[in-house]
């Protein structure tokens, strides 16, 4: 619409131009062509449009939607079209609702859902519903609220106060990518930020909680206990064995030479002054002094 006006207003400026040099008027023809020049870069300012970091363009040339968007930076254009700009960088929207678990209890979530939109099909979001607030209200939220319930019924209630809510947040971000009427979007996570469990509840899951960690934690003593027991029986064996190897390899011929080596190294010491060694018939020598 500014790309006509100001075509429209560059031949009216034309018009009193020439208007003016016929009459002689040269202030009033400078004005005019002043003014002709102003509405002509006007014109061609709608030529083009600049598309902001993270933003895409979308392109409506009288209800007629380009197939291709816009991205960042400068784009040519036809001027007579409108541009549509939507936001392409990272969102989150927060729901809090009431779902219900396996066993049929009602428990109340806050969830959010981060996503962006998908660049090259903005295009189908201004057609389908016009403007993004509009493709929020429609068409994301009611599908994110049928989904969260959908799959938080299959779990049971402790399983969103545990470690299991990793399962429960995959299982609905897998869900939403299935889903054709959210292909406009890229989902990146579904994380959950408050539960708030019917009351009693809270405390019974946590007493149940606590006794399998107690559970847990003696079945991790009697494995620890059960090894230390295997260790020392090892160890027995191992000393068991080894001691019948040097009784079977000891035996009186070699305890007598080895006293006859002792006998030796004694009698040659210079510190030794009486030994006495052996007793019977059988014993050793019976050495004096050391001369």
């Amino acid at each position: 619409m500014l790309f006509i006006v100001a075509i429209l207003a560059a031949v009216v400026a034309l018009f009193v131009y020439f208007n003016a040099k016929k009459r002689f008027q040269k202030q009033e023809a400078n004005f005019a062509l002043l003014g002709m020049a102003v509405a002509l870069l006007i014109a061609i300012t709608q030529c083009w449009t600049v598309i902001p970091a993270g933003h895409v363009g979308v392109v409506d040339f009288w209800g007629i939607v380009s197939d291709n968007t816009l991205k960042p930076g400068v784009n040519f254009i036809n001027p007579l079209a409108k541009v549509i700009k939507f936001d392409g960088r990272k969102q989150e929207m927060k729901e809090v609702m009431n779902v219900p678990s396996k066993e049929g209890l009602t428990v109340e979530l806050e969830i959010s859902l981060i996503y962006k939109l998908d660049e090259d099909r903005v295009n189908i979001i201004y057609k389908t519903a016009g403007d993004y607030e509009e493709y929020t209200n429609k068409i994301i939220i009611p599908y994110f609220r049928s989904v969260v319930r959908g799959v938080t019924s299959q779990f049971e209630a402790k399983a969103l106060y545990t470690a299991e809510r990793a399962k429960l947040e995959v299982g609905i971000k897998n869900e939403l990518k299935k889903i054709k009427d959210l292909s406009e979007i890229v989902i990146l996570d579904a994380p959950l930020r408050k539960i708030v469990l019917p009351p009693g509840l809270t405390a019974s899951i946590e007493e149940k909680l606590k006794a399998e960690q107690e559970s847990q934690r003696m079945e991790f003593i009697l494995t620890r206990e059960k090894q230390e027991a295997e260790r020392k029986r090892i160890e027995a064996q191992g000393i068991a064995d080894f001691q019948d190897i040097v009784s079977r390899d000891i035996n009186e011929q070699l305890l007598k030479w080895k006293g006859i080596e002792a006998t030796e190294k004694l009698a040659n010491s210079t510190n030794t002054k009486v030994i006495i060694i052996g007793s019977g018939k059988d014993g050793l020598p019976i050495i004096l002094g050391n001369n």
